[in-house]
């Protein structure tokens, strides 16, 4: 692209044709912001389908569907949405998208790893296809992340998901630098704090570039403001959040299974910076809709990953921050009616319930927990592992494991929440087919996963 701005029309219409055209612009892509426009259409009707398509030079874009929440006061009969998350683009195809396009969803919510800093060998790893030089190296700078953005988006099927429906997206580690916390590298041996801050500098701009953002997510510097909050009707209430930014560095050097780590209880330790965690109790206070859903990037609900009769916690999920959970934990007991937590990170399929004391597995569950697996991080994957029986048989809470790739999607109504677990039995070759592997229910007032 020249080093100058163009302006590209968008156009907003009630029929996929574009002939009854609602509303008209144009906004100028500019080479500071890699030629990526952000257009935010006000006055449309809500609860409303539309859609949309850019015209520059030319040259028209494909046309896009979306959909506007309904008002505050409506009460929606229906509410479908899907998630996903992690999606190395070396590790297979992204099939998956292919079935969420069709599934003409109100919502679609990404919690994560869009992209992943690491290199990409010559061959596109399970691809195949030739990739240029420039992609060996990590992603560091800012050239480098928008190349890796521009890479991942030549996948037609995940353009064609971006193209059926209104995006919600929130960032995990992956987007920066793996396990990273607050202001520190996963290897800070190799990164000085400025150096790191730096990149995450590069990482939040073209983070913020490549996705459908309003202008009041644009980054200030290292800073991004990603925790915000939707409502959808009375019917369902989102909390997005940000577990990235704010935390406190990892607890017992970041392992995946520790014993007796005393260190993940202390106080001061947090996953969500005191300013957000204040935001997501004062919204679960005031709250009246029918779901509270609290749209995350890592498990929630604490899972034992060490076999035998000693306990290993995780401390890269919220059992290494007990005490910010603890606090979530008590906002759901007292004042939240159907809390429900949709959640990535962990590349295998899990739902749970949360329990207020996970010591006690006859304590009260005070919400559930829908962990999604990727899109295609971890290759093809199986149905069961010796690991899935493990965590099965260690986590009475876990009521359901499955290791391959694919995504959620959630229906709800003002008396049951559905989950489909759907699935593809590969990704290292294009156009597998899609099952559903397993449906769970929450009934309105009784926050305990069912099984169908």
């Amino acid at each position: 692209m020249p080093q100058e701005k163009v302006p590209v029309q968008w156009k907003i219409s009630s029929t996929e044709n574009m002939k009854s055209v609602e509303q008209v612009g144009v906004a100028f892509a500019k080479p500071e912001h890699a030629h990526s426009v952000h257009v935010d259409v006000a006055d449309l009707e809500p609860g409303t389908e539309y859609y949309y398509q850019f015209e520059a030079a030319g040259h028209q874009s494909p046309v896009g569907r979306t959909k506007t929440a309904p008002a505050p006061d409506d009460n929606p009969e229906e509410f479908t949405f899907a998630f996903a998350s992690c999606q190395a683009w070396d590790n297979g195809f992204y099939t998956a998208y292919d079935y969420m396009a069709a599934d003409e969803l109100d919502l679609i919510i990404h919690l994560g790893d869009y992209i992943y800093e690491y290199g990409i060998g010559p061959n596109g790893g399970d691809r195949n296809v030739s990739v240029p030089p420039v992609y060996r190296s990590e992603t560091e700078t800012l050239d480098r992340y928008r190349l890796q953005y521009g890479l991942y988006k030549s996948d037609p099927n995940l353009r064609a998901a971006h193209a059926s429906a209104p995006w919600l997206v929130t960032r995990d580690d992956h987007e920066v630098d793996n396990n990273w916390a607050g202001d520190v590298p996963q290897d800070p041996d190799k990164q000085t704090r400025n150096t790191f801050l730096k990149r995450r500098v590069a990482a939040f701009k073209a983070y913020y570039e490549h996705m459908p953002f309003r202008m009041a997510q644009m980054p200030d510097g290292s800073s991004q403001k990603l925790y915000r909050n939707f409502t959808f009707g009375d019917l369902a209430e989102f909390n997005v959040l940000d577990t990235r930014q704010y935390r406190t560095d990892q607890a017992c050097d970041d392992a995946f299974s520790v014993v007796g780590c005393s260190e993940r209880f202390d106080e001061d330790r947090t996953i969500l910076g005191d300013a957000q965690e204040q935001w997501l109790v004062n919204n679960l206070k005031a709250s009246s809709a029918t779901w509270d859903v609290i749209a995350n990037q890592v498990p929630m609900a604490s899972m034992d990953f060490e076999e035998g009769p000693e306990e290993g916690y995780r401390m890269d999920q919220w059992d290494g921050y007990v005490a910010d959970r603890n606090t979530v934990l008590d906002a759901f007991e007292q004042h939240v009616r159907n809390p429900v937590v949709v959640t990535g990170d962990f590349h295998t399929n899990i739902a749970n319930n949360i329990k207020k004391d996970f010591e006690n597995p006859d304590s009260a569950t005070v919400g559930t927990e829908f962990i999604g697996t990727s899109i295609s991080s971890g290759g093809n994957g199986v149905e069961m592992d010796d690991f899935g029986r493990q965590v099965l048989s260690e986590n009475e809470n876990v009521k359901y494991y499955n290791n391959q790739r694919g995504y959620l999607r959630c229906t709800l109504t003002p008396t049951q929440w559905r989950t489909d677990y759907r699935v593809v039995d590969y990704v290292t070759r294009p156009s597998a087919s899609i099952r559903t592997d397993a449906s769970f229910v929450i009934d309105d007032g009784a926050p305990v996963i069912q099984s169908l």
